[in-house]
């Protein structure tokens, strides 16, 4: 699960991280108001600079646009509209882009550096480990393509977690000084122990900034000024406060609607519809319609136990997706017999009304009797034809598709 930059501020916040005063917004009309209400807190002057911020789960709002900088009320007010008014396309949205719904206004910060500084999984090694560069404040993956020894990696004990000595040792070799090194290094400590405590998948601040020298910090002000948190959804049962915080208006209609019966799905690019049982499957079905020439346009696995209502479902939010032009039903009938399943595909194909071909391979128990079931309704679904087997079905649809 994803969580809003502003939201990530305040579980920063409540683990004792520095994060600039910040308040969400989801009308132009509150624009004004609260950018003045900014400056007056936190005594930035007249023309005090705040930060408005688009907020969906997507990277490269700046690129986009939908990161500005403003100084005035009426500047506010004009970012507002605008990010509130069109959808943030960037290269992490796709290119019909992303509704914004709502704003982070913070108060602006000077910047005298940025840092980079995440924790995540290291599945070769099986263990947390802790990523810091110097050169923070842009896309990590390009730092890493670029400039890979600028990118320190600390693997994470899995019983003593990062230790307040490798913290210093990081700080260091990243060139923080003076008083900065003990700020970065608690953090880091602190940033550590959020992802073991909250189950992060990925806890990321980018960037984590030093302010200038001032007379109240000589040596500046480590902050954090973005950030970054996946969750672990198998482990959501144990976090009712990060449950709280999930926005349906941020995820696809498709795979919120196959969660409440128990499916998974992920819409593609492709002009094929998959509907399989089990998610192995689910893959190389996916493989083998790429190998014949095709392209998937989802994938969904309806699990083991596909029943009538789940396939019903199936179906519709593939067909929910224009760009469907076939749809391959793949099902391999181990706890559910094959005769069960056909009777359902057929039962859900003719409740949903197939307009594009249907493709329907089937395998397992009782399969003799599931394809003859398929046969039987060939005259009722004009649109479906039982394949052998799968690089016959694949090879069937992906020709069906290219036709329709």
């Amino acid at each position: 699960m994803k969580v809003h930059e502003h939201q990530a501020r305040d579980i920063l916040a409540d683990a004792g991280i520095p994060v600039p005063a910040g308040v969400v917004v989801d009308s132009v009309e509150d624009a004004a108001s609260t950018y003045k209400r900014i400056v007056a807190d936190e005594g930035l002057g007249d023309a005090g600079l705040v930060v408005v911020k688009a907020q969906v789960h997507a990277g490269g709002r700046g690129k986009a646009g939908f990161v500005k900088l403003v100084r005035s009320a009426k500047k506010a007010e004009d970012a507002a509209r605008f990010m509130l008014s069109n959808k943030m396309v960037s290269p992490q949205t796709g290119a019909d882009g992303l509704d914004v719904n709502k704003l982070l206004f913070a108060a602006g910060v000077d910047i005298a550096k940025e840092y980079y500084l995440a924790i995540t999984t290291d599945r070769a090694t099986r263990r947390n480990v802790l990523i810091a560069s110097a050169e923070g404040g842009v896309e990590i993956e390009e730092v890493a393509a670029k400039n890979p020894d600028a990118i320190i990696k600390t693997p994470i004990h899995p019983h003593l977690g990062l230790q307040p000595h490798e913290a210093r040792e990081i700080a260091f070799r990243l060139g923080f000084t003076g008083k900065q090194v003990g700020q970065a290094a608690k953090i880091m400590l602190a940033l550590a122990a959020l992802f073991v405590d909250k189950d992060c998948s990925i806890a990321e601040i980018n960037p984590l900034i030093v302010t200038p020298p001032s007379e109240g910090h000589p040596d500046g002000r480590v902050l954090a000024i973005d950030a970054k948190f996946n969750f672990d959804d198998n482990a959501l049962f144990r976090h009712k406060d990060l449950q709280a915080l999930f926005d349906p208006a941020e995820e696809d209609p498709g795979e919120l609607k196959a969660g409440k019966f128990g499916m998974s799905y992920v819409q593609l690019d492709g002009n094929i519809g998959c509907l399989v049982n089990g998610a192995g499957l689910a893959m190389a079905t996916m493989d083998i319609i790429k190998h014949a020439g095709g392209e998937p346009a989802n994938f969904l696995d309806v699990g083991g136990g596909a029943t009538e209502e789940a396939v019903t479902e199936g179906f519709k939010i593939i067909l929910a997706d224009p760009h469907v032009k076939g749809v391959l039903v793949n099902i391999f009938g181990g706890i559910m017999q094959c005769d069960v399943i056909a009777h359902a595909v057929v039962n859900a194909a003719k409740e949903v009304g197939f307009k594009v071909p249907l493709v329907v391979r089937l395998e397992g128990t009782n399969v003799e009797e599931g394809r003859k079931i398929l046969q039987d309704a060939q005259a009722d679904i004009p649109t479906m034809q039982p394949a052998a087997d799968i690089k016959d079905a694949a090879a069937k649809v992906t020709a069906a598709a290219g036709a329709a």
